[in-house]
């Protein structure tokens, strides 16, 4: 009755974060990539196939439905692990086991495309390659998550600690299209790193000299983008001088509102990621941030695809008759 029970409440959007019918779909979906992950892992481990016949043998303690549950409450509330296994009468390692197990297939399933349900766009090409083809203006931004600190002594300890919010942070790129859709986020690297370094290391500044078509809009902090692709990459202008006119200054201001206006998505989409609490303080260990940014902005990009695209209507004159003869 309990378990009846658990499964009840954990599967209340307010828990798992995601509807019941989107659930149904997603348990659908997992289901044969758990399953075949799960008799490749107990092949290896008897050294061959099985001997007896399917479904002898001792029964899991949590079936796939639960496992998916289980995962989902965490990734939205990470909620400790012996919480979940108290709710689910299980010993907290069986829980800790089917988190580790489940949360590589959401983070696994790419992002979602909007009108093309069986399209999913898993790398950094395959996003400008989808912006090139229907041509969408991209948005970029960074964002940061604080981590745990690493221990004393250990190399590397200072590549954690972020500059701007003098925390141990792990950063992270999002992409955006002018709809506040999330074509891709995560390319997750340590806090010190400057967004600048960041594109250079992570082939964005490559794939924009690849796709010249591709356009985008980006913040102050990727200057060095702009320099490198102009004509594709648009920032906010540099403040004018105090001894400026006062006409320089009022152009200034309305060309920064209007490009904060267009980047305005992304800031949103970043918002909606955060709901997330992983995404707001990472408690876990950091070397699975990165596999639990995908897991998660995977679900967020399901939800943000359903919106409806907003198309301005156009101002163009149109002559009611004709008025040259």
């Amino acid at each position: 009755m309990k378990l009846t029970w658990a499964r009840a409440a954990c599967s209340r959007p307010a828990l798992s974060g995601i509807s019941r019918a989107y659930f149904g779909e997603l348990l659908a979906e997992l289901t044969r990539p758990w399953e075949a992950t799960r008799q490749s892992a107990l092949r290896e481990a008897r050294g061959g196939e099985r001997r007896r016949a399917e479904g002898a043998g001792r029964k899991p303690k949590l079936v796939f439905l639960d496992r998916l549950l289980v995962t989902l409450v965490h990734l939205r509330h990470q909620l400790p692990h012996v919480v979940l296994a108290e709710l689910f009468e299980v010993d907290r390692s069986t829980v800790s086991a089917a988190i580790r197990q489940v949360r590589p297939l959401p983070a696994a399933r790419g992002f979602a495309v909007p009108d093309r349900p069986g399209l999913r766009l898993k790398t950094l090409e395959d996003v400008f390659a989808f912006a090139e083809a229907k041509g969408v203006e991209l948005r970029l931004d960074g964002a940061e998550t604080q981590v745990r600190r690493p221990q004393a002594d250990r190399p590397g300890r200072r590549a954690f600690v972020s500059g701007k919010r003098e925390q141990n942070t792990m950063k992270t790129t999002t992409f955006s299209d002018g709809q506040g859709r999330l074509p891709l986020s995560g390319l997750a690297r340590p806090g010190r790193m400057h967004d600048r370094t960041a594109v250079r290391t992570e082939g964005i500044a490559e794939q924009f000299r690849t796709r010249p078509g591709v356009k985008a809009k980006v913040d102050s902090g990727y200057l060095g983008l702009v320099k490198e692709c102009p004509g594709q990459v648009s920032a906010p202008p540099k403040k004018p001088m105090d001894e400026a006119c006062d006409g320089d200054k009022h152009a200034w201001r309305e060309t920064r509102r209007r490009q904060s206006s267009a980047r305005i998505c992304v800031e949103r989409t970043n918002a909606e990621l955060r709901q997330w609490a992983p995404l707001r303080r990472f408690t876990g260990r950091r070397d699975i941030y990165s596999e639990t940014h995908l897991a998660i902005a995977s679900l967020v990009s399901d939800r943000s695809a359903q919106r409806a695209t907003h198309r301005r209507t156009s101002t163009e004159l149109v002559l009611v008759r004709d008025t040259s003869r």
